[in-house]
């Protein structure tokens, strides 16, 4: 990206961000990218993914990172926090040609420190099954392209399978794959299984067991992104078509249905817990969808372009029955053992059980405080926390303000809003010593909004926004049906009007990188991120710095670290 006055847009890129919990400070020295270091040219190339898996050796160091940056796909011991990256020595790196790597998935089910299974995804819809650390190439899936000739837009383990795995292609078709199957010799064909709205599932019919088991054709146009449940038990689809689809995943039932703002969705994932999905796209939004009430309960914006991923913080994510609402002070140790998600995979596996426990008419909800994040086009990073007074509101939606999560030090209130010191909500009272609640800052709907729209204007995050490039659109049937359709659901329960739903303000937005962010993972003691130059970068925690030795990282030592 070109910049104006020569290092401006080099002094724009953050190194660290504040939160209420402590500083997150980028570790240069544990940055993972193609040996050689030089930036990627990313034209015409697929987005730079990364996975991780815990091989579960004896050393304390058993995780492993995979990345792809074009035609290459690099797997490393991933040191993290602990000691600085060794990028001369990948355990295993690949150049493929006539194709591109576009997604990986580790089965974590099988992962020892003598083998890993990786499922690899292509430009030109194969997807291999390789074991990185014996450096072996397992099987070869869709090789003769008889099954779907499209790009893979994600590949999934089901969770719980050592042999299952899941694939989407652009297509808007999933495939359902048994590893120890074969895919025949001639093009697959189906019987009807189940249909429903905007979706069937089809099996294979063959005499013998081959691939795919199943063939799930959703919505119209590709299928971006799919998630599984944290029990399982549920997959969320983010379609180009702007819907989300939610199925459970065994009986092929459709459970509910959401609408972007305009645009495709892009990206989806699932609440630790398992009750709320959160969903991003080209609308430059981040959507909140409760699973238990099937609807839109908020909506995010504090990004300038399509979001590329959302992710939830499980260490930083709360969800206490029955407790008081936590107060955000103290130390960093004592914020993190006050509401670490400790027993997050048990709380996980018994989420439909709590979620028949209590659904949002409860008199007495949870204490919750949800962080998720989402990265973007845009090159920023933005942060959310999604908190009682947004999931319980005491106020009727025609009354609901917007709700910015702000930190008085760092994030003053945006021109036009306005600062009430006399809420409704008996959650958003003031508290703590400065006298700020964090829910203090709340602005009118009606100058949010406008500024919104400015926004999208200033920045063209979408082409058909301004009048010639609707012109020209309108002259597309395809637009003109995207269009209609749009506006029957506009104002709907799946898809409220933005003045009908809260509207959250990120807690932190903060530019990361040059080229556009396609990478966003929470790990225990960091949050990784990567963009499409190639370079996958390490975020310490607060307090979690001072892991890495000053011989290894000087330049990121403990000092200035805020607990």
């Amino acid at each position: 990206m070109a910049a104006e006055g020569g290092g401006k847009e080099m002094n724009e890129i953050k190194t660290q961000f504040t939160t209420r919990e402590g500083v997150y400070k980028l570790l240069t020295h544990s940055e993972y990218s193609r040996p050689n270091r030089v930036p990627f040219n990313s034209q015409g190339s697929n987005p730079v993914k990364v996975s991780f898996v815990n091989v579960n050796d004896q050393s304390g160091n058993g995780d492993r990172i995979c990345f792809n940056v074009g035609r290459e796909l690099y797997f490393y011991i991933y040191k993290g926090v602990r000691k600085a990256a060794d990028l001369s020595k990948p355990i295993d790196k690949r150049i493929y040609k006539g194709t591109q790597p576009t997604c990986h998935d580790f089965n974590p089910l099988t992962a020892t420190a003598e083998s890993v299974s990786l499922l690899v995804g292509f430009s030109a819809g194969q997807v291999q099954l390789i074991d990185p650390i014996k450096k072996e190439t397992s099987k070869l899936f869709n090789e003769e392209r008889l099954i779907d000739k499209s790009r893979v837009t994600c590949v999934r383990w089901v969770p719980g399978s050592e042999s299952l795995f899941l694939v989407a292609h652009s297509s808007g078709s999933m495939y359902l794959y048994n590893v120890e199957n074969t895919c025949g010799t001639t093009a697959p064909h189906y019987q009807l299984l189940k249909q429903g709205e905007n979706y069937a599932v089809h099996t294979c019919k063959s005499k013998s067991a081959r691939n795919p088991l199943l063939r799930w054709t959703v919505g119209e146009g590709a299928l971006n992104e799919f998630a599984f449940s944290p029990d399982g038990k549920f997959l969320a689809c983010a379609s180009q078509d702007g819907f989300l689809r939610v199925f459970g995943f065994d009986a092929a039932e459709l459970h509910g249905t959401m609408k972007s703002y305009f645009g495709g969705l892009l990206c989806v994932c699932w609440s630790p817990d398992g009750r709320y999905i959160v969903a991003g796209g080209e609308d430059d939004l981040v959507t909140v969808w409760s699973f238990s009430d099937c609807r839109v309960i908020a909506r995010g914006h504090g990004h300038k372009s399509w979001v590329s991923v959302v992710a939830f913080d499980h260490c930083t994510t709360s969800v206490e029955d029955g407790d008081p609402p936590a107060e955000f002070s103290g130390s960093d140790e004592d914020f993190h053992e006050q509401i670490h998600f400790g027993v997050g995979r048990d709380r996980a596996n018994s989420s439909h059980s709590r979620l028949s426990k209590r659904n949002s008419t409860d008199s007495r909800p949870v204490s919750v405080t949800y962080r998720f994040g989402s990265v973007g086009q845009d090159t920023q990073l933005c942060l959310w926390d999604l908190t009682e007074d947004i999931l319980f509101p005491h106020l009727p939606l025609s009354r609901t303000r917007t709700h910015t999560n702000v930190m008085s030090a760092t994030s003053p209130p945006a021109t036009g809003q306005t600062t009430l010191t006399t809420v409704s909500s008996p959650t958003t009272n003031p508290s703590g010593s400065n006298g700020v609640s964090k829910f203090a800052t709340l602005s009118l709907h009606d100058s949010r909004k406008e500024r919104h729209e400015k926004d999208h204007k200033r920045n063209h995050s979408m082409g058909h926004i301004n009048s010639k490039s609707s012109d020209k659109l309108n002259q597309l049937s395809s637009s003109r049906t995207a269009k209609a359709e749009a506006a029957k659901t506009l104002g709907t329960t799946l898809c409220p009007r933005m003045e009908e739903v809260p509207l959250l303000e990120p807690l932190v937005c903060k530019k990361i990188a040059h080229e556009r962010l396609t990478v966003l993972i929470f790990l225990e003691d960091c949050l990784v991120t990567a963009c499409q130059e190639g370079f996958v970068c390490t975020w310490a925690r607060p307090g979690k710095v001072g892991l890495l030795s000053s011989q290894n990282n000087p330049a990121n030592s403990p000092s200035g670290t805020v607990v």
